[in-house]
């Protein structure tokens, strides 16, 4: 089974944001990826585990580094070398210790704990597919039209997507890059709609285009297909529709294929590839393994935190938009201490309690991405949802199976959306709210195609609908807070600026 806690996305506020720039010496300048390869005498005597080097951007530096990586038993497996990051592989145990002191190396780190790992879990919980009488069921509650599972979509008309829909589905000329466990594009809800040429298999660090390397390894690898069907299935008279419908998406696939983790060098050929290739808006339902917080003070996650901030501010300035979740944890990110014992991932988890102002979820917490909390039908935060006043920046429908039922056909909470396989099933999470949210601001980027990704963060904030801190968040009604809300009508820690909303977006 992929591993894929839902993603979330969590945006720093802008001291956190400008101490995190400040302190890691983040490199402003445009990046291309070339792959290649160095020789170099690896250390046999520990695990062959990989690494991502940072330095300077110029010429001079990068190859001074790349012979210090060599001579350090390292061998380069690809260098992006406008962005100052360098992917290696290494079995010398103190290959990171020694790269570290090398002139022109600003962080550098191993970007997992052990070469080996077991696979992850999904937060969202097994998928509950649509039997075949199931959704002829639904199909026979169909609205005129409506697409023949469309009656199951109550997130859509949670944001008034199917309203939007009638006005502007979205433009052709705007793509939503899924990055995650791969899309299915031969799903026929799918298929109308999506960009092979914006499509790639990042896993390793080194972009492969070939035919269908986007594609999902297996049906349990199902995460991407289902965000890419929230986003932009297609209203074609068959199963479901996307938030825009008429906007194209493509898979970048980061999953690797030993045990569904998603790890930092995949991550950075992903939002590099989604720049180089005229990516308007990428999708993050995801966290970068094999650490749920990356703590600055240790040098391996301070690299990982570097590497992949260059690579989505590389993307940013070439005006890609990115959106993640929140997370599934329901932890506070303003708060000034979490327990974390989940991390490493890859490995045995240990144990922490971190301060996530000064430790950060990756992507999320990174600078300029938009970071999507969950709700359900009811407008209430979603009880898994991770929250945190000016953390989160907008919320969007990800599903509630306990607290918030609709009234549809199937009672189901979740999100029905697009499978592998030509299936569909409902699935619970942060990872799903996100694509919601990016489906509406890719709804914003057709109405403003000249809008850059600031403009377009401050369209998506402004056209949310705030519900405001509800009076009481004791969903399972045992007498205790859940969660606690911070903040008032128009800014709070469960909603950001509010629940975004597809039919503002295009009127």
């Amino acid at each position: 089974m992929a591993h894929l806690r839902s993603r979330r996305r969590l945006a720093l506020a802008v001291p956190v944001v400008l101490s995190l720039t400040a302190s890691l010496g983040f490199i402003p300048g445009v990046a291309s990826a070339a792959p290649e390869s160095a020789p170099a005498a690896a250390a046999a005597d520990g695990p062959n585990l990989a690494y991502v080097v940072n330095t300077k951007t110029d010429h001079r530096t990068i190859e001074s580094v790349k012979k210090a990586i060599a001579k350090a038993g390292g061998t380069v497996v690809t260098t992006y070398a406008k962005i100052g990051v360098i992917v290696v592989h290494s079995a010398n145990p103190d290959f990171g210790p020694t790269i570290r002191e090398a002139r022109g190396v600003q962080s550098a780190g191993a970007t997992r704990t052990t070469p080996l790992v077991a696979a992850g879990t999904t937060d969202e919980g097994a998928a509950d597919y649509l039997s075949a009488a199931e959704a002829a069921k639904v199909e026979a509650a169909a609205a005129p039209q409506s697409e023949p599972l469309e009656a199951d979509q109550w997130d859509l008309r949670a944001i008034g997507a199917d309203k939007a829909a009638q006005i502007n589905p979205g433009s052709k000329k705007v793509t939503v890059a899924v990055i995650d466990t791969g899309v299915d594009d031969t799903h026929p809800d799918l298929a109308p709609n999506f960009s092979a040429s914006q499509s790639a298999n990042c896993v390793g660090g080194v972009a492969d285009t070939s035919e269908g390397a986007w594609r999902p390894y297996t049906a349990e690898d199902y995460h991407g297909t289902h965000v890419a069907g929230e986003v932009a299935a297609a209203r074609n008279g068959i199963g479901v529709a996307g938030v825009a419908p008429g906007v194209k998406v493509s898979g970048i696939k980061v999953s690797d294929p030993n045990n569904g983790l998603f790890y930092p060098e995949s991550v950075v050929c992903a939002f590099v590839f989604a720049a180089d290739h005229g990516v308007e808006i990428t999708n993050n339902s995801y966290y970068v393994d094999p650490w749920l917080y990356n703590c600055l003070d240790d040098p391996d996650q301070k690299a990982i935190v570097d590497a992949v901030n260059r690579a989505q501010l590389y993307a940013t300035k070439k005006g890609t938009l990115h959106l993640a979740s929140a997370g599934n944890s329901n932890h506070d990110l303003d708060s000034d201490a979490i327990v974390d014992d989940t991390s490493p991932d890859d490995s045995t988890p240990v144990t922490r309690t971190i301060d996530p102002h000064e430790c950060f979820d990756v992507p999320t917490q990174l600078p300029g991405i938009v970071t999507v909390s969950a709700t359900g039908v009811q407008n209430l935060k979603s009880y898994y949802s991770t929250y945190g006043k000016g953390v989160v920046d907008v919320a969007a429908p990800g599903g509630d199976r306990l607290y918030q039922i609709p009234d549809t056909p199937s009672k189901n909470g979740r999100i029905l959306s697009t499978m592998p396989n030509n299936q569909y099933a409902f699935l619970q999470g942060t990872s799903m709210a996100s694509p919601h949210a990016a489906g509406v601001a890719a709804l914003l980027k057709s109405e403003h195609p000249w809008a850059t990704p600031a403009q377009l963060q401050a369209l998506l904030k402004a056209q949310a609908d705030n519900p405001g801190c509800p009076d009481s968040y004791d969903q399972d009604g045992n007498g205790t807070q859940d969660a606690t809300c911070e903040g008032g009508k128009r800014v709070n820690g469960f909603y950001g600026f509010g629940i975004v909303n597809a039919l503002k977006a295009v009127k």
